[in-house]
């Protein structure tokens, strides 16, 4: 398994919880530089041999206000973020997986893909982009063995909800997270690990016939 990220200290801290093995790799890396995500995925390869899945999970919330209030670099650098990193990343992965005539590219979008989001224009664009993208590669690869699927998460209690609340009200950030909870059929917010299991579950042979598909895990929200 090789894990990602921009944060060196977030990398090391992860290290020092689930420990070093030769099964294991740690990568410093950008989401948006095609030359760092190429050598993590030849890096991921040579180290294991093969690419079984990946899972592309990079992405920002970026900043709350309406659609007009946007500089083109605010705008340009969620896209950045959250599109052109999982392109660059089904880009070098792609080959490798068709040449095995197997393996399994995840995509965290969001359930703002699938729905308008009022404050959120860039996010919600972005994460629009990406279910294109899923698609567009299930149609070009569908036959090679390779399965691209979208895992769209809803609220999850972590860092970006958090940042959101806070920039709703700063005030009363709870008070935000109680609106939320209460558009939630569930009337609550989903856990990273119940994410980490569904990609579990979009990467492994259980999965098999999963190809191009935008799989929802937001407790209901979007289904009124």
């Amino acid at each position: 398994m090789a894990l990602l990220g921009r944060d060196k200290d977030k990398l090391e801290e992860l290290q020092t919880e689930l420990g070093t093995d030769e099964n294991t790799l740690y990568i410093e890396y950008e989401a948006r530089n095609e030359k760092l995500v190429s050598e993590a995925i030849d890096q991921t390869t040579k180290a294991f041999g093969f690419l079984d899945a990946v899972v592309a999970y990079a992405g920002t919330e970026g900043v709350i206000q309406p659609l007009t209030d946007y500089t083109v670099e605010d705008f340009s650098y969620t896209l950045e973020v959250n599109v052109t990193g999982v392109w660059l990343l089904m880009k070098h992965a792609t080959p490798i997986m068709t040449s095995q005539k197997s393996g399994s590219f995840i995509a965290i979008s969001s359930g703002a893909g699938v729905i308008g989001t009022s404050g959120l224009c860039p996010y919600t664009a972005s994460k629009h982009a990406v279910n294109g993208m899923i698609k567009t590669a299930c149609l070009e690869f569908g036959s090679s063995g390779v399965r691209f699927n979208v895992l769209a998460p809803g609220p999850i209690a972590n860092r970006m909800m958090e940042s959101l609340h806070k920039q709703i009200n700063p005030e009363n950030p709870a008070s935000v997270e109680e609106l939320f909870k209460n558009n939630i059929p569930m009337g609550r917010y989903g856990t990273d690990a119940e994410i980490a299991q569904f990609a579990l579950f979009l990467a492994s042979d259980e999965s098999t016939f999963c190809n191009g598909g935008i799989f929802l895990a937001d407790g209901g929200l979007t289904a009124g």
